[in-house]
């Protein structure tokens, strides 16, 4: 089964040598299944005049994802993305203002990059707490192993809000893209890596216990609330023995 969080449509890119400069930020945006990911490029160059870059998936809280190899032929960039198994292939316009392109990971998809990064999105505002605000863990089960995870639940004065975090695959602040409560019923939908919840919160509100979806497959997943994230308790492991 493939890593929970990770779509694996984190793209990285990096950028060889052309007539025109193209260090700095470019920013494009992938479609994929009805996802929408965008993506902000950073370009550089070395001493010895090698080009280097790195990419941020926005919608996906992951920054800084390296690149294996570059080359650019006729104002054509390719890149080869092993860490992901995908590729990429573009062409540089003569202003080096745009560079056009596709990217393959299964299925080719249309990928355009454009100068600039992506402005930020105004942070809602703050306002008083909910009855189920703050952190709760829990841990997800997928059958080859198992992946402990970070809720955390802020009210805003336009809603509740909420971010995920995947402790054992580093990935966090996955944004949740709407969070929906209704008594003690409380669902997720989180776009950006096609997966949702469903679940249930106690009398006491001390625990939620639901259904995980994502793929076309349902997974079983509880959370447990706790006072601060620095409570996730560790996966047991069978090399560090619990006395009886």
């Amino acid at each position: 089964m493939k890593q929970l969080f990770f779509l694996w449509a984190f793209l990285v890119f990096t950028a060889v040598g052309f007539a025109e400069d193209i260090t700095g930020d470019w920013n494009g945006t992938l479609q994929a299944n009805g996802v929408e990911l965008r993506l902000v490029l950073h370009i550089s160059q070395d001493a010895d005049g090698n080009w280097k870059a790195t990419l941020d998936s926005v919608d996906q809280g992951t920054n800084g994802i390296p690149v294996s190899s570059a080359k650019l032929n006729n104002s054509t960039l390719s890149l080869d993305v092993p860490a992901v198994q995908g590729t990429y292939e573009g062409k540089v316009n003569p202003e080096a203002s745009e560079i056009s392109g596709t990217w393959t990971q299964g299925m080719p998809l249309e990928l355009n990059f454009h100068r600039g990064g992506i402005a930020a999105k105004p942070a809602p505002k703050p306002a008083r707490p909910s009855d189920i605000d703050g952190d709760w863990q829990g841990t997800l089960d997928t059958g080859m192993g198992k992946l402990r995870l970070l809720l955390h639940i802020v009210n805003t004065q336009a809603g509740l809000t909420a971010t995920m975090d995947s402790v054992d695959q580093k990935a966090t602040g996955l944004p949740v893209t709407t969070i929906t409560r209704t008594g003690r019923s409380l669902k997720l939908e989180m776009k950006t890596i096609g997966g949702a919840y469903d679940g249930t919160l106690s009398k006491d509100l001390s625990a939620l216990d639901g259904t995980w979806t994502q793929g076309g497959k349902s997974l079983p997943l509880a959370f447990e609330r706790v006072k601060s994230a620095s409570e996730l308790a560790p996966l047991p492991r069978p090399q560090n023995p619990v006395k009886p």
